[in-house]
């Protein structure tokens, strides 16, 4: 078996690229890395599609493909729907939550989540854009062999199976 080493990229639908770049690059201040444009699938339909991929400091990106000539529904997305969440210091969260109130941005937060702070932004795609940075208390706290997530789980899937 071969190990997964790490995230690479993580690819959602973008309505404009150029308006995801100001967001991602511009605001966020995560580098264009790199482009693609795509003229035909690995089915041979043609396509005119660019993705786009945006990166994180420990080298993984998040990628955004902008497909014009495929039907997606672009909505304001909840945060349990859909969010993307990435992790700063907290020096930086509490920047950020400044520079997006006065760039204007619909911005959120700060929120105490008793492992991480977060606030929230909606990128111009929708999208609830998650900045977050760890308590002091993170690591035990995400500790599996420590916080008992697995018989949480089971708890939950019982009482749902029960219920149903």
């Amino acid at each position: 078996m071969i190990p997964i080493r790490q995230l690479h990229h993580a690819a959602y639908r973008c309505r404009d690229s150029e308006a995801t770049r100001r967001f991602y690059e511009d605001f966020l201040g995560l580098p264009l890395a790199g482009t693609l444009e795509i003229t035909e699938t690995k089915s041979g339909r043609a396509t005119r599609t660019l993705h786009t991929f945006y990166r994180l400091d420990d080298g993984s990106h998040i990628a955004f493909f902008e497909a014009g000539d495929m039907p997606f529904e672009f909505k304001p997305q909840h945060d349990f729907d859909l969010h993307i969440a990435l992790e700063v210091s907290p020096d930086h969260l509490r920047a950020m939550f400044e520079k997006g109130r006065a760039a204007g941005i619909e911005t959120r937060g700060i929120s105490d989540h008793g492992f991480i702070d977060s606030i929230y932004f909606r990128d111009p795609n929708g999208y609830v854009l998650e900045l977050c940075a760890r308590r002091e208390r993170h690591d035990e706290l995400m500790d599996p062999a420590r916080n008992g997530a697995r018989a949480k789980l089971d708890a939950w899937t019982r009482a749902k199976t029960a219920a149903a």
